[in-house]
Formats: structure tokens, sequence, C-alpha cells
């Protein structure tokens, strides 16, 4: 198989015809073979209904129906995981991601032997104060702690090599550090096509502005997760070595003053707390890693998603 468009859903009924149509209409222009996966992430309104009729109405067309809302991280990673395609495409269900990319994308996958290529949306049709410049620092902020150099990380317009999907997890709602993730996976070959991006013709928005606060977070977590979590001994460990030394160096010198030069009554003294503190926080610090390293080596991270149903 060509092409796997994976498409996360949650309450977009309005757009759902329209979309499959034509993303229908461009893999058959192109000779493409292709199949659709629809992943229902707990909608409330009738867009299950609407891809139960699809799947049955139509062979290319799949759908996995979730028990509840788990994210949009929770709908990729479901659909990668189905996903049978040389490559992978992701798109948004708003229609505000255009079908008629697919094809250049999925040359520049196959032919120019990218192992992924994101979307930029370059001329945002989203307004400037709420979204376009948050989503500026936003990304400048991913650039630089990431180190890869894209300009739209939250583009939901992605291509993938199926290997790469098949080797990466995505979880809690790291989907929009996707590129980073699979640069630490060993996947280099990372680039970027400017994209058209649409009016959202039918819904609302999904995300509010708290998405910003949490997107900044959840790069944090990455970036400490994707260095540390094989070792994390090597965070933890050397803070509180650190730690441990400092405060014990200004206990052996308060130590010393009282042996040697009869200095009474240290406790009185704000350096004695700070040293006194400065062991035990190191300690701590120093057995959080020593956790870490036993729960790495006996915990499997992967989560497990309750799908109700499977067409």
């Amino acid at each position: 198989m060509d092409i796997s468009v994976v498409v996360a859903v949650f309450n977009e009924q309005g757009s759902l015809p329209e979309l499959t149509k034509w993303i229908s209409d461009v893999m058959v222009s192109h000779n493409f073979s292709f199949e659709i996966i629809f992943i229902d992430d707990g909608s409330t309104d009738k867009s299950w209904e609407i891809i139960e009729k699809q799947a049955r109405d139509t062979d290319s067309i799949k759908g996995i129906k979730f028990r509840r809302n788990y994210g949009k991280s929770a709908a990729l990673h479901t659909g990668f995981a189905e996903a049978q395609g040389e490559v992978i495409i992701t798109m948004d269900a708003d229609m505000q991601d255009n079908p008629e990319e697919i094809p250049e994308l999925y040359t520049m996958i196959k032919d120019r032997d990218y192992d992924l290529v994101s979307g930029w949306k370059k001329n945002r049709k989203d307004p400037v104060l709420s979204k376009n410049i948050p989503s500026k620092l936003f990304n400048a902020a991913a650039r630089k702690i990431s180190g890869v150099k894209i300009h739209d990380f939250n583009c939901g317009l992605k291509a993938y090599k199926n290997e790469v999907v098949k080797s990466i997890e995505v979880y809690g709602e790291m989907h929009r550090y996707i590129p980073f993730i699979a640069k630490e996976a060993g996947f280099v070959n990372i680039s970027e096509k400017t994209v058209t991006h649409q009016k959202r013709k039918y819904g609302k928005t999904k995300f509010g502005p708290r998405r910003f606060i949490h997107g900044f977070l959840d790069l944090l977590s990455i970036f400490f997760i994707s260095k540390f979590s094989k070792k994390p001994m090597h965070f933890f460990g050397v803070l509180g070595s650190v730690s441990f030394i400092l405060g014990f160096l200004v206990l052996l010198y308060l130590s010393v003053l009282k042996v040697f030069y009869n200095v009474y009554q240290m406790d009185d003294r704000p350096l004695f707390y700070f040293g006194f503190l400065a062991i035990i926080f190191g300690t701590q610090l120093f057995l959080t890693g020593f956790l870490g390293e036993l729960m790495s080596r006996s915990v499997d991270s992967r989560n497990v998603y309750q799908i109700e149903r499977r067409i």
C-alpha cells in the first residue's frame, strides 16, 4: 500500500463527509493505493456514525473508536500502529489541512528519502493575537531546545516513512514534538514543506490558550526524558553529588573552626544550616536518581487505550 492517512477526530461531524471525499479524490487522481484511518477520540456528536457508514460503503476507510477522550497523541499512536502504507500522512479533521499537499509530501518521502516531512503553515488563517504570535514564540522555543530546525512543530499535516511511526511512541500531549521524538530515535533526515492553511469551515477549535503553557512544559519534559530517561542517575546523581559535597565542605570548614580555633555555637550561624540542608538535599537527589534507575529497568511505559469498536 502506498499511503495511509491517519486522521484524529473529535466532534467533527460537519467536516467528515467532505474531508473523506476530498482525500479519496486526490488519491484516486494520482493512482495511489491507500487507506484512510479515522480515530474517533471519544466524540460526543455523530462523528462515529458517519465513520461507520463510510467504512461500510468503502473498503479503503477504517475506523477506530475510543471509549472516552484520550487526546490527540493517543489517537495518533493507535493510528500509527494500525497503518500499513509505505508512507503515513497525518492531518487534522477540521479541513484546515489541504489534502492536495499529499502527493508532494509522498514524493519527498519516497524520492528524496526524507524520514519525516512536516508541514509549515506559513500563512496561517488564524487570529493573530490568540494563535499566530503565541505560535511563533512557541515554535522558536521548540527549535532552540530540540535542535530540530523546522518552523511549525504543531502543524497536523506531516508525512512519515512507515518505519518511523513504528519506531516511536507518542503519549500524553507529545504529538507536538513528533519530529523531536523521531530525531531522538535516530531518524535525523527531517525536512519541512510550506503548506496551504485554510480557514475553519465547520465546528470550532478544540484547543484554548492553555495549550501553549502545556506545550512548553511538555517540551521541557520530553527534553529531560530523551536525555535522561535511560540514565536518570546522570542527572539526579550529578546534582545530588554536587550538593552533598558542597554541604560536606561547609560543615568540615565549621568543624575545623570549632576544633582548632575554639569557635563555638556553630548552630547559630546560617552557614551551618546551609551546609546541613545541602547534605540532606544532595542525599535526596541521589536516592531519586537511584530509584529512577530501578524504575527505568522494570517499567514498560507503553500505554494501552481502551478501544470500544473497530471496523
